[in-house]
């Protein structure tokens, strides 16, 4: 992975169970040596389906930007609304679809 490859900024669908919205996210990974795996997170923008999903209680979710997707974790959300993303292993993104 190259340093191209480690941010993304962009439209992403977050699938919680049945439920499935298109959120601008902010992501960065980096890859852990000792523990051999890529870790990326960063926060989707507010979304009020997203939120409710949250307050739900789902915690685990799908991220999809293009063809590529990764299972990741909702985290509590941030004072502005959006919600925090973690995921462990490959990044749904590509050099090609980040910016």
């Amino acid at each position: 992975m190259s340093d191209s490859d480690e941010e993304y900024r962009g439209e992403a669908v977050i699938r919680a169970g049945e439920a499935a919205v298109t959120v601008k996210v902010r992501l960065s990974v980096r890859f852990e040596p000792v523990e051999g795996r890529y870790r990326w997170g960063g926060r989707a923008e507010p979304d009020e389906t997203l939120s409710a999903q949250l307050r739900s209680g789902a915690r685990e979710v799908t991220v999809r930007i293009g063809e590529r997707e990764a299972p990741a974790r909702l985290g509590e959300p941030d004072p502005w609304g959006g919600v925090r993303l973690t995921g462990t292993g490959r990044p749904p993104w590509s050099a090609a679809a980040g910016a």
